[in-house]
């Protein structure tokens, strides 16, 4: 099989997946209490009794009804689209999605698509950040440990390596704020924020230095625990080929230890890390990404998600879903196809199995 038949395979396997994963959230929904058209008519009752209206009686499917004349009902149950059967509303959605058009939100009153682009520049700020100097970080030192291993080094930094990945990362970022954020000790660094209000007047040396001095707290606080995992992993996964037959081999041919190291253990200890690279990129936009954002007062990906689940924003909900599914999906294909490009050994009839 080439990579192309595999590629039209696994996109083909795709579209199943990600209606199936659309089809549960949808069902689900519907059953979901305190939807948007029952906010609605709560918030219409409230004012009518702060009005001094008299409010009556009467049971309905939603609570907010009572004492909401029924024409009114039937409009704000047509504002937000629940006026059509679900299957309608769900056929709806699939033809919008297929042209990349998630809808509007109920609450932001805006297009999905255009909140996320405006939510991106946060998330992809404090994503690429954690996801490179992750990797800068652990890999040397993974390769470092592996080769002392036992040493004084190894034990000191295998202690750093577990106090980092004992604090969770928003706990850190509270103890980075208060030491360095203008709390009870310095004020070294900004409160929140990606940039200061008067970004504009800045010269261009100035908006880097700016934006440097604002994320410096936040990506801190989201690579402490990331490159924890990371350093062991590289690690443990170089002992083992270190370990193996073929070392010993090379050793016992002469070979200096840094072409053993470099030119066999390297590329081979590699392969795992190196199939992880997309599934770890696209993680650090996401994974911790909502206490990050919400600590730090920054407006991403994360928050979005968060109040839109908290306030029954359905379109914001569904348009999100869909694309980290995608996302998801297409990184897990990246993901295969460097597990080939890494080992030319690994066959694609393999990876079917």
């Amino acid at each position: 099989m080439n990579i192309w038949s595999y590629i039209g395979k696994r996109v083909l396997l795709m579209v199943p997946t990600l209606l199936g994963v659309i089809a549960i959230t949808f069902a689900v929904i519907q059953f979901v209490p305190g939807g948007p058209v029952e906010q609605a008519l709560m918030e219409l009752k409230k004012g009518q009794v702060a009005g001094g209206e008299a409010t009556g009686g009467g049971g309905s499917e939603y609570r907010g009804r009572q004492g909401i004349d029924a024409e009114r009902v039937k409009e704000i149950k047509a504002l937000y689209g629940f006026d059509k059967p679900p299957l309608e509303r769900f056929w709806q959605m699939l033809k919008g999605f297929a042209t990349f058009d998630l809808g509007k939100s109920f609450y932001h009153h805006a297009d999905v698509w255009q909140l996320v682009k405006s939510k991106l520049p946060v998330s992809i700020s404090i994503g690429l950040w954690t996801f490179f100097l992750t990797y800068l970080i652990s890999l040397p030192l993974g390769v470092a440990k592996a080769v002392r291993e036992g040493s004084r080094f190894d034990v000191a930094t295998s202690i750093a390596v577990l106090i980092g990945y004992s604090i969770p990362g928003f706990v850190l970022g509270v103890f980075l704020l208060v030491l360095f954020g203008g709390g009870s000790f310095l004020q070294w660094f900004p409160l929140r924020g990606l940039t200061s209000d008067n970004w504009d007047q800045l010269s261009w040396f100035g908006k880097i230095t700016d934006y440097l001095w604002h994320i410096t707290l936040p990506v801190t606080a989201s690579v402490a625990g990331s490159f924890a995992v990371m350093t062991m992993l590289t690690k443990n996964t170089f002992l083992e080929e270190i370990r193996k037959q073929y070392v010993l081999t090379a050793r016992a041919k002469g070979l200096s230890e840094k072409t053993v190291l470099y030119k066999h253990v390297f590329r081979n200890a590699l392969i795992p890390l190196v199939t992880g690279f997309p599934a770890a990129f696209i993680g650090a936009f996401f994974a911790g990404s909502l206490l990050i954002e919400t600590l730090f007062s920054l407006d991403g990906l994360g928050l979005l998600s968060y109040e839109s689940v908290v306030r029954r924003d359905y379109p914001v909900v569904m348009g999100t879903l869909y694309l980290f599914t995608l996302i998801g999906l297409v990184v897990k294909l990246l993901g295969d196809l460097c597990y080939v490009w890494a080992d030319p050994r690994v066959q694609f009839e393999s990876l079917n199995r």
